[in-house]
């Protein structure tokens, strides 16, 4: 179970000595993108001042730092803090059981990943998907039908913030060669719970804890013993944050 969010990069890959990526995206307008995420998640899971939020994304003062983030999620970073659609889950426990999130049941053959590793914040491993692309594209690996998978290994409320482990990966991972920094893992076939959550990944937090402490028990359902992962299903440089697609897996028995 992950209870925190990720900023994952977008499907953008650079090429060496390049700082336009094949899709059209600067590499100045990727940073910026991703700091916009992690803000957003500070925002959301920890109570440091908007100031200090600001500071800590590069931005040089408030004004611009509310400016950019109001035109990327629709309202002011406090405003977001407080009425953004991770509120929804505090407004919602009176719903009914299955009132919350859209759970699907479905079963996947093994899937091969190859991917870079990450350890730290969670919020961090939009580094991992840029190291990711940018090596797949400079060894010419990179294949069209390949799809963003993050996986993560640890619980951020056992594990210390600096020891949590995750990968950045993509699928079609059989195709290419595990050359550092590359890694291949798998994902176990079999039987899954899919949450299909909609809005900005600072939120996914909310997801995690209404699959686990609602839709789980009531489902009468057991947790098979291999890893959760997220895939990402649009792409964050063509969707607004509030538009962003993710499938969050949950291994059955």
């Amino acid at each position: 179970m992950i209870g925190s969010p990720i900023s994952p990069a977008c499907r953008r890959i650079t090429g060496t000595g390049s700082t336009r990526a094949v899709h059209g995206e600067t590499l100045a307008a990727t940073v910026k993108r991703l700091r916009l995420h992690r803000a957003a998640g500070d925002l959301v899971g920890t109570n440091l001042s908007v100031e200090e939020i600001a500071r800590r994304t590069g931005y040089p003062n408030l004004q611009s730092f509310t400016r950019i983030f109001k035109s990327a999620f629709g309202m002011p970073p406090a405003r977001y803090r407080r009425e953004g659609s991770h509120t929804v889950f505090q407004s919602a426990n009176g719903k009914g059981f299955g009132d919350m999130y859209p759970v699907t049941t479905k079963t996947i053959s093994r899937r091969e990943l190859v991917g870079v590793g990450h350890t730290g914040f969670y919020m961090g491993i939009g580094r991992a998907f840029e190291t990711l692309a940018g090596t797949l594209q400079a060894r010419k690996l990179y294949r069209q039908d390949m799809t963003m998978i993050g996986v993560y290994l640890d619980d951020p409320d056992l594990v210390a913030e600096d020891k949590l482990r995750a990968f950045a990966c993509v699928t079609e991972g059989e195709h290419v060669p595990a050359e550092a920094p590359l890694v291949h893992r798998h994902l176990d076939g079999g039987e899954y719970a899919v949450l299909r959550h909609k809005g900005p990944y600072a939120d996914m937090h909310k997801a995690y804890q209404w699959l686990y402490g609602e839709w789980l028990p009531k489902s009468g359902r057991e947790v098979r013993d291999t890893v959760m992962f997220e895939e990402y299903i649009n792409n964050p440089r063509d969707a607004a944050p509030t538009e962003l697609l993710t499938d969050i897996y949950l291994p059955l028995k």
